[in-house]
């Protein structure tokens, strides 16, 4: 039997299924990797948008923390939303310990405008979470709020990736989702050490179904982390598998529908 490695999202639950924790384990999965999940908030939300949130206790989300690392051996993690200072402060202690690769998604508002991130978790997410980082991977707003910045050209995509570099976490992958969005060609930023940010250059895929890529995205890049390829590889293959997940897309429900995370199983 094959054995698939062990990747760990810690994240937030989608009752719509699109993203969150549910978006990562399908990507997980149909790439090849055995996912591990642990849930820091529960939401009410369908296509249409978010109706509440409901989070466990802190204690509660780092023990879930422990038991899935006393449990299994975990080749690569990666954070979504982490909703609370409390939370983020008790997972960041445990994960401060570990040595696999970590994916900081800065999940903050989702597609549809609701904030997915307290305000006081913000500071404790630069503090605490994004040093631990082996890639950090905001989009244009989230790139803004953590570098106290506009982007709006290359210069200041630089810039801000220098800014955020600066707070700790080994690589940054501004995302080119939120630019021009009236061009075919998307362009996403990464930022390794020591190196200029390297543009790579993909085509934007035309839909509506853009729920969870983000989530998406860096669970794939995780994927291909605990699978042993170099960042820049993962990053790419990432790529890759979320514009092909997009060009298979439907909404199953009402609203916006999520990239089809089994595209590559039909193909």
């Amino acid at each position: 039997m094959q054995n698939h490695p062990c990747v760990l999202t810690i994240a937030g639950s989608d009752s719509g299924g699109g993203a969150g924790i549910q978006a990562d384990l399908k990507t997980m999965a149909v790439l090849g990797g055995y996912g591990t999940s642990v849930i820091t908030a529960l939401t009410a939300q369908n296509g249409l948008g978010v109706t509440g949130i409901h989070a466990p206790d802190a204690d509660f989300v780092v023990q879930q923390l422990t038991t899935v690392l006393d449990g299994f051996p975990i080749a690569a993690a990666k954070t979504g939303m982490l909703f609370s200072a409390p939370i983020i402060t008790g997972v960041a202690g445990v994960l401060k310990k570990q040595r696999f690769p970590l994916v900081i998604d800065p999940v903050s508002v989702s597609t549809s405008g609701h904030a997915l991130l307290q305000q006081d978790a913000v500071d404790a997410l630069i503090e605490h979470v994004l040093p631990l980082a082996a890639v950090v991977t905001p989009n244009k707003p989230e790139a803004e709020m953590l570098a106290g910045m506009k982007i709006e050209t290359d210069a200041d995509a630089e810039t801000a990736i220098k800014r955020i570099q600066a707070m700790g976490p080994k690589a940054v992958l501004l995302k080119g989702g939120h630019f021009k969005e009236d061009e075919e060609e998307l362009v996403d930023w990464l930022g390794l050490p020591g190196e200029p940010p390297l543009g790579l250059h993909h085509q934007r895929i035309a839909t509506g179904n853009t729920h969870g890529t983000g989530c998406t995205l860096s669970a794939a890049i995780a994927t291909y982390l605990a699978l042993g390829f170099d960042l820049k590889t993962s990053v790419k293959k990432a790529q890759v598998y979320l514009s092909l997940c997009l060009r298979e897309s439907y909404a199953p429900g009402e609203g916006f529908g999520p990239p089809n995370h089994f595209a590559p199983c039909t193909q």
